[in-house]
């Protein structure tokens, strides 16, 4: 007689242990990784979002940010040659040729022999591209900019002190320069000062 209440007491606790297990079954606390429903065969797979592509690259404007970068490289050798007194400084070899490299040469030297360098930057403001022809057998562009030479100062190389100028020189001015695609890359081939303020 004092078993069937035991017998009734562990079905009543298994029971109950088997409903908790079924609720606890459905939720948990674990991260659940639930796979997309199959694709039925025959049916059409849903379409991706496109990827976003680069618009084409313009070779006109590709070859006028090439010049324009080529130029103010010139710039930055320029002021290399002119100032060292010794008038090796500078590779103008590799951003200028024809006319804008022997102009360039010769007045470094002309302005060396008179025992004169310069100090301080030239600044090539707003320079943008007038024109550009890139279908021709040399590509070329042509540049237009304001040279600034307020910061550049020519010195006595023997004393550092500043050298007399002209006082009607321009500071500021128009130049224009051709710069051309030769086999090496692009280089300036000539460079004109337009005689105007900027």
């Amino acid at each position: 007689m004092t078993r069937t209440p035991t017998k009734n007491r562990w079905r009543k606790l298994a029971f109950a242990c088997a409903v908790s297990a079924l609720a606890v079954g459905c939720t948990t606390n674990e991260p659940t990784s639930q796979k997309p429903p199959s694709t039925p065969s025959g049916s059409t797979t849903p379409a991706t979002t496109p990827t976003k592509t680069e618009p084409p690259v313009d070779p006109v404007e590709a070859a006028k940010k090439e010049a324009i970068a080529t130029y103010l490289s010139h710039w930055k050798e320029v002021e290399k040659r002119y100032a060292d007194k010794t008038g090796k400084a500078g590779d103008l070899k590799k951003y200028a040729a024809a006319v804008a490299q022997i102009q360039v040469e010769k007045d470094a030297e002309d302005f060396h022999k008179r025992g004169l360098v310069t100090t301080g930057t030239i600044t090539v403001g707003s320079p943008a591209a007038v024109s550009a022809d890139i279908n021709r057998k040399v590509p070329k562009v042509v540049l237009s900019s304001c040279l600034d030479i307020t910061q550049w100062q020519t010195i006595h190389g023997d004393t550092g002190k500043p050298a007399t100028m002209p006082s009607n020189r321009l500071l500021r001015y128009v130049i224009k320069a051709t710069v051309e695609k030769w086999e090496k890359g692009w280089v300036v081939i000539q460079d004109d000062p337009q005689g105007k303020k900027c």
